[in-house]
């Protein structure tokens, strides 16, 4: 499973979904996506901008977790 840790670092900086979208000019809509974990496919582009406006890697905003089962 791959976990998106959007909403957290957001909530650390106090950014708002609409700040991040306005700096990185992504769509409202995609970062609500990538905000809520309805995203099945994150573009690198999009990684590379949200990356860049906070300062982070993409280790910061993906973990992969295991699946228990194997």
């Amino acid at each position: 499973m791959i976990k998106i840790h959007l909403s957290r670092m957001l909530g650390e900086r106090r950014w708002s979904q609409a700040k991040l979208s306005r700096v990185t000019g992504i769509r409202p809509s995609t970062i609500n996506d990538i905000y809520n974990e309805f995203s099945e496919r994150i573009s690198l582009d999009h990684l590379d901008r949200i990356c860049e406006a906070l300062g982070c890697e993409v280790k910061d905003i993906l973990e992969y977790i295991p699946n228990k089962e194997h």
